[in-house]
């Protein structure tokens, strides 16, 4: 028996780039103790915050172990907080056989922690089903494609209409970790400023902080086993089952790329992404501007009138595509 380092009782897991052994308690107290540590310096809570104005923070809860891990500690930090409201927002993106799951695994949660819960549709909301959209492909791409615009939308509006002052995503230490490398690898450094630009502190003093709801992704310093180790302790009510349609073959590539490196040399998901934080928040001042050193201008789409830097937004145009209405 290989005893924690904290106690003298079993441990439960290893953490080979801390070189922690860890047992049950101690495990799911340094989960929770990243979580606030990532709040805290991501400055989530504005010091102005009072319960006479709370703060709307939106999560959305997809009923995967990651937005469920999520939910379970925000509530459980926040909760008593009344200068915070969480709203638990998710999307049945139309997938027969596996997103009903999903919505059963939220609606327990959010019943069980006694949270607002916000259920939303692809086939409600835009007119089509993802079974139907990978049928049809219109556009030759992976359905992860069209999902990934529709999702952002949906998130990001209905985050807009609840009055939302964050949004909040389960993207853990793996995910930030595989986007951050496969964009040095496809040399793509405006998406590098873009992912930087969905963060809270590329908000402050921005004239486009009207214009979005910032996003937060409190997960991310920890672990992918570690989420999927602590929703089993917990005895949380998560759908861990693969979306039929995913067909990401090159984040797939990352990933066992990704975790041979971690292997071998632990800790090499933590240092990447303390070096890619550093120079998107770099990157992402060069790219507010554009050629002429003015600001980049965001419009109005045509069809729906959401912010865009097109005419006609990403999400109309694949929509067009499709001949939905």
């Amino acid at each position: 028996m290989t005893e924690c380092t904290k106690c003298d009782r079993e441990a439960v897991m290893h953490a080979a780039y801390s070189g922690a052994h860890l047992c049950e308690t101690h495990f799911c107290e340094s989960v929770e103790k990243r979580v606030r540590r990532r709040i805290r310096e991501d400055g989530l809570v504005p010091r102005d915050a009072t319960p006479d104005e709370p703060e709307t923070w939106v999560i959305g809860l997809s009923g995967g172990k990651d937005s469920v891990v999520l939910t379970h500690i925000l509530d459980d930090v926040f909760a008593p907080d009344p200068r915070i409201e969480l709203v638990a927002l998710t999307i049945h993106e139309g997938i027969e056989g596996y997103r009903d799951e999903s919505v059963d695994a939220c609606v327990e949660l959010a019943e069980d922690l006694e949270l607002r819960h916000e259920l939303v549709t692809y086939e409600e909301e835009f007119g089509v089903r993802m079974d139907d959209v990978v049928e049809d492909d219109p556009e030759n791409m992976a359905a992860c494609a069209y999902c990934g615009v529709f999702r952002r939308d949906l998130l990001e509006s209905y985050a807009d209409e609840f009055g939302a002052d964050k949004l909040l995503t389960g993207h853990n230490l793996d995910d930030e970790a595989q986007t951050a490398l496969m964009n040095f690898l496809e040399g793509d450094v405006a998406q590098i400023a873009k992912h930087f630009d969905a963060s809270i502190g590329a908000f402050e003093d921005r004239e486009e902080q009207d214009e979005f709801v910032p996003r937060a992704k409190p997960l991310r310093d920890v672990p992918e086993k570690e989420v999927a180790l602590y929703c089993h302790l917990q005895d949380l009510p998560a759908h861990i089952t693969e979306c039929p349609h995913a067909s990401e073959a090159y984040r797939g590539e990352i990933q066992r790329l990704l975790f041979d490196l971690e292997e071998n040399h632990p800790g090499t998901r933590h240092s990447i992404m303390a070096g890619y934080e550093e120079l998107a928040g770099i990157v992402a001042e060069r790219y507010r501007e554009d050629g002429d050193g003015s600001k980049t201008d965001l419009n109005e789409c045509e069809e729906c009138g959401s912010t865009t830097t097109r005419d006609v937004c990403r999400k109309c145009s694949l929509l067009d595509a499709l001949g939905a209405v």
